[in-house]
């Protein structure tokens, strides 16, 4: 160290353990160090072996000049680090190359037109993948890193796409705009990589995909036509699987709307019991005019008037769909459901209220006292049996019924959604007092339990890979099963290939489904701002 050195000066001689810790197997000299009380700034000259052109690729023999660079490097103790590289131009004596100087580039530290070191580059490239643009930005304020969020943006290069497609392949939509506009996610299911992202989910643009970049044997997808068409038109020699978490998922729904098509069987056992206990309180019958005009219910009547219309003037789904701006699933139940059952599906739907497990006790109470018992005194005596809620609403339940506007007490029901995970479940996951349950809705509803027999046979055949008896399962649904369940069976033996493969082969969308949640949370932190091109880059970068 010499003995003239200005403050905030350090100068190196010779070969110094500092290079090694600032730039690993870099082929530079490291010449000073000068350092302010927030940034530190390294001067280093280039001493690698002359380079060759980067337009013949001949090696470089003559000094043209040098130059000295600037280069932002990553933080080093806490404080900014900044590197002042002298580099040198060189003459390329090649007469038929149109380059006459370049300058070198260091391996490792240094590439053209970038103010940022390789190194500092991948952090700013990781922080990129991770957060995006505006967290990103954030954060790299916090480590002393200068980058804003276009920046990190631009840094996000989507890796090459590949010539041949996976031999096992997973495909399935995302939504950009749920209910409006979608794409395609493209998996190497073996891998469990994303391949592609496809700006729709078209079969045509499916089918290119699979043209261009051949080689997939098996494809796993779900039940959505589009798919199955290209697959079909593009690659007819794979082997189509189907998804069975979306098989479960169908038979689910079917099992749920038998439950709703036989409410009433339910309903008529219950008051049935009731009338056979004669301890139970006796409970104030009082008729119910009409459902409450609640949004729900308002929203179920005009849609359903909306619908209705527009098939009764000879519009197709798809029309309605786009006219009505509703999901092609919803217009159909609309369409083919009994006003009366939508009505009371919605009327369910709502959240029972704290007084709801007390009303039989306010009903009787109120008739034994032919109407003449104090709000405030049911109210206390409610409380004392666990009642969590306000004076008022008592109350108000006195007040309707006093008027006749109550709604009459019932049995508790279980819903049709809670049947269905009844009946989903394993038989051995099932806690006793649910399987007491399930038993009671079998022996109310013969349709039920027949749903619940076949549901349970098909889950059975999934769950262990006994494709082979898959058709006689069909037989049997379309033969003796409700009419939902009929109805998914047929669906079945339309697709009878794919689903024969879902239930024999052990492929299935399962990584598919992850990278869709995936991108999800990737589109909802760029808050729908991010442009496709953008998104499939982020898509496409694996962390």
């Amino acid at each position: 160290m010499c003995g003239n050195v200005p403050a905030g000066h350090i100068w190196l001689v010779g070969v110094c353990s500092l290079d090694d810790v600032l730039f690993p197997e870099v082929d530079v000299r490291l010449e000073a160090v000068e350092f302010t009380a927030e940034v530190l700034v390294v001067v280093a000259a280039a001493c690698g072996p002359p380079p060759r052109c980067p337009g013949c690729g001949a090696r470089a023999r003559r000094v043209h000049s040098s130059y000295e660079r600037r280069l932002a490097e990553r933080p080093l103790a806490g404080k900014k680090l900044l590197v002042r590289l002298r580099v040198r131009r060189f003459f390329c004596d090649r007469s038929r190359c149109r380059r006459r100087t370049f300058v070198e580039q260091v391996s490792g530290l240094s590439e053209r037109y970038r103010r940022s070191s390789l190194g500092l580059k991948g952090w700013l490239r990781q922080v990129a993948v991770e957060l995006g643009g505006r967290a990103g930005e954030r954060l790299c304020r916090r480590m002393h890193l200068v980058a804003g969020r276009t920046r990190l943006l631009g840094l996000l290069e989507p890796p090459t796409e590949p010539e041949r497609s996976p031999r096992v392949l997973g495909v399935d939509e995302f939504a950009f705009r749920k209910g409006r506009t979608y794409g395609t996610l493209l998996v190497d299911v073996e891998a469990g990589r994303v391949v592609d992202v496809l700006p729709d989910r078209t079969s045509e643009t499916f089918a290119a995909w699979l043209r261009e970049h051949p080689g997939a044997e098996i494809i796993c997808r779900d039940r959505a036509t589009a798919y199955t068409r290209a697959i079909k038109e593009a690659a007819p020699d794979a082997v189509e699987v189907a998804d069975r978490w979306h098989l479960l998922q169908n038979l689910a729904a079917a099992v749920e709307k038998t439950c709703h098509q036989h409410r009433a069987c339910l309903r008529k056992r219950a008051d049935e019991e009731t009338a056979r206990v004669p301890e139970a309180p006796p409970l104030l019958q009082l008729p119910l005019h009409e459902l409450p005009r609640t949004q729900i219910l308002e929203r179920t009547r005009h849609r359903h008037a909306d619908v209705h219309k527009l098939v009764a003037a000879g519009w197709t789904v798809s029309a309605i769909t786009r006219r009505l701006n509703l999901d092609r699933k919803t217009v159909r139940r609309f369409r083919d459901t009994d006003l009366d059952q939508l009505l009371a599906s919605a009327h369910e739907r709502r959240p029972a209220g704290v007084l709801e497990p007390f009303k039989p006790y306010l009903n009787g109470r109120f008739t034994e006292s032919l109407g003449q018992v104090s709000g405030s005194r049911l109210f206390l005596e409610i409380r004392e049996r666990g009642y969590k809620g306000s004076r008022q609403v008592v109350r108000r339940h006195l007040a309707a019924l006093r008027a006749g506007t109550a709604e009459p007490v019932r049995a508790d029901l279980p819903s049709p959604r809670k049947i269905t995970g009844w009946i989903m479940r394993p038989q051995d996951t099932l806690p006793p007092d649910l399987a007491r349950r399930l038993l009671d809705v079998r022996i109310a509803c013969p349709d039920i339990a027949r749903a619940c027999d076949l549901a349970r046979a098909f889950a059975e055949l999934l769950r262990n890979r006994r494709g082979f008896l898959l058709n006689e399962w069909i037989r049997q649904a379309e033969q003796d099963g409700p009419k939902p369940i009929s109805g998914f069976a047929g669906f079945l033996r339309g697709d009878l290939a794919a689903v024969t493969a879902g239930l024999t082969l052990h492929w299935s969308s399962g990584v598919v489904e992850g990278h869709v949640n995936r991108v999800k949370t990737l589109k909802r932190a760029m808050y729908g701002r991010a442009s496709f091109a953008l998104l499939r880059a982020r898509i496409l970068i694996r962390p």
